[in-house]
């Protein structure tokens, strides 16, 4: 399941992305300045290229100087040609940024919500496994390899599994996977290889499947087993989900806490008519309020970036702001928003929750910098009345 903290940096990575898109796109509107001014090679007409390297120079001086600013600084006799490549390049800039923003925005949210799909096909990749273990009988049995009815019995202990069979049989999940079409029938190969080069290897596995019809408490014993140290920690596994989930290092750590919670839940019924019971993991505890914060957290913190920049420099004694670290700029600007903008928690949690971010993102000192700046912020701002915050017992929004 993830918390806040989990989708602060993914607001914080997002917000990197388009940082990053926003400096690429001040880079090409310079060059569409010089495609401008750059010599007509089929002009019958001889052409000034001293002159039009000249224009181009001063239009991406005008350009820089004026890119962000709400109306452009033109000389009263400016060339109307430089006028008019500046005022083109400052709106296919700005539109552009404009839709970055906003791709960058989705794309976070879609990214984020395809976690579950990658929750669900985990789920799925038991029963996937097991199958396997299945149809590998079944070939002995067509080759006449089978040495003994007790040994062929044993060696389908994960296909009979009770945590299998409830995963295989639960209502909810089947549906979800057949809406979200999920499942493994294009990667029957990697999943027969993973049985063969993993599973059948493994002690624990090859002890289980010896077992005469293992118990409940077995069962679910060894699907643990194979979710935390066969699908989580298999090389050629995490490399397959890694090309299906690109945060998938991050991820990962959330994800196996769903599975194992949802294994755990398996409880096979006592009748054919009690069926199987299953839990399926959320998301998060409240989805559409968490998906509202980090959407909210990312767009205003770019919103009120050059404000923020600007309060943040002041308090930065001794450091100028461009020359930080990108993610030590991102990690103060949320912080600030986060104190500003968001009243129902507490400034402490969000002092310490960036705390802790800074010291996966960031430099080995950000820590203690980020640590000071905020703190001093946070002070300043709560006895100016900046800072307001709200609500029932403030609680812990992480």
């Amino acid at each position: 399941m993830l918390n806040r903290r989990s989708l602060r940096i993914k607001a914080m990575q997002a917000i990197y992305s388009f940082k990053q898109s926003e400096a690429s796109n001040f880079e090409l509107a310079k060059e569409l300045i010089d495609d401008t001014f750059a010599p007509d090679l089929n002009s019958m007409i001889i052409q000034d290229k001293a002159k039009l390297r000249e224009k181009a120079t001063r239009a991406k001086q005008i350009f820089s100087k004026n890119f962000s600013s709400e109306s452009v600084d033109f000389d009263s006799e400016q060339d109307d040609e430089i006028r008019k490549a500046v005022t083109n390049s400052i709106n296919w800039y700005r539109n552009q940024v404009r839709k970055d923003r906003e791709f960058h925005k989705k794309n976070m949210v879609a990214e984020t919500e395809a976690i579950y799909d990658i929750y669900l096909l985990l789920l799925s990749l038991i029963p996937a496994l097991a199958e396997q273990a299945h149809k590998l009988e079944e070939g002995k049995k067509s080759r006449h390899l089978q040495s003994s009815r007790a040994t062929a019995a044993a060696n389908l202990n994960l296909y009979h599994n009770k945590v299998v069979n409830a995963l295989e049989e639960d209502p909810a999940l089947k549906q979800l996977l057949i809406k979200n079409n999920i499942g493994w029938a294009e990667n029957r190969d990697e999943v027969r290889v993973w049985y063969k080069e993993i599973l059948l290897k493994d002690e624990k596995y090859r002890e289980y499947i010896k077992q005469d019809h293992p118990s409940l408490e077995e069962d679910k014993k060894i699907v643990n087993h194979i979710v935390k140290n066969l699908v989580f920690k298999s090389e050629p596994i995490s490399k397959f989900m890694e090309e299906q989930d690109l945060s998938w290092e991050e991820d990962r750590a959330a994800l196996k806490s769903m599975v194992v919670k949802t294994i755990k839940s398996a409880e096979p019924g006592k009748d054919a008519e009690e069926g199987n019971r299953l839990i399926l993991i959320n998301l998060s505890n409240n989805w559409e309020d968490d998906k509202e914060f980090y959407k909210d957290l990312y767009s205003l913190t770019l919103s009120n970036e050059r404000e923020y920049e600007e309060t943040i420099a002041a308090k930065a004694k001794n450091w100028d702001i461009d020359r930080m670290a990108a993610t030590d700029q991102i990690i103060l600007k949320m912080g600030l928003c986060e104190m500003l903008q968001f009243h129902s928690i507490p400034v402490k949690v969000t002092i310490n929750e960036y705390i802790e971010i800074s010291k996966m993102y960031s430099t080995p000192k950000s820590k203690q910098f980020i640590n000071g700046i905020l703190d001093v912020l946070a002070q300043e701002l709560s006895d100016s009345g900046a800072i307001r915050k709200s609500g029932r017992g403030l609680i812990d929004n992480k």
